[in-house]
């Protein structure tokens, strides 16, 4: 029986989390698995299941605590710099286990408040640091910008890869990506 004021529920939910977080970012998405989080936290397999009956929940609430890396560091040239990040997150969503995760938040996002949440400020920090950067490039003279950055330059960026990688199941390839950047504005 589940009981939130319980410690000891409270420290193997904790102990779960952290195992989880950790072999993301060690090993990527497909480390996370039952199996290997119990082994890592050092607790019993069917507490694992307790907490979190599905890997795709548990996966998504440990990706929900892991930093997002992506447009976080701009950098002159931008134009190259826009293509890096979005060639990254093609990379990732090109892995099976990244693509679901992903997927499974959305879904997550329409019936939990939570995750919903969780997908709101992600989606509020991927468009606040790529308009940050796009308004750089305009500031130094490498851009003039088509789109209006802080509403519109992340969906169509990223809008087009995530597409390509889960509903048709395919790579974001180079030519996808230099017209996304291209969408942006008119890059000197």
């Amino acid at each position: 029986m589940r009981n939130d004021t319980d410690p000891r529920y409270l420290r193997s939910r904790q102990a779960i989390l952290d195992a989880a977080r950790e072999l993301l970012l060690a090993q990527g998405p497909a480390a996370v698995t039952h199996q290997q989080i119990a082994e890592h936290a050092g607790i019993g397999r069917a507490t694992v299941y307790r907490h979190w009956p599905q890997t795709e929940q548990l996966l998504a609430e440990a990706m929900a605590t892991v930093p997002m890396p992506f447009f976080h560091a701009p950098a002159s040239p931008f134009r190259e710099w826009v293509t890096r990040e979005l060639t990254a997150i093609a990379d990732q969503l090109a892995q099976d286990a990244v693509r679901a995760v992903t997927t499974t938040l959305a879904n997550a996002a329409l019936w939990d408040d939570g995750m919903d949440a969780r997908r709101a400020g992600f989606a509020e920090l991927l468009s606040q640091r790529l308009a940050g950067a796009l308004r750089q490039a305009q500031d130094q003279g490498e851009l003039s910008l088509r789109v209006r950055p802080e509403t519109d330059a992340a969906a169509l960026a990223i809008g087009p890869v995530y597409y390509r990688a889960t509903i048709e199941r395919a790579p974001a390839d180079a030519a996808l990506i230099e017209r996304c950047v291209d969408s942006l504005g008119d890059w000197t």
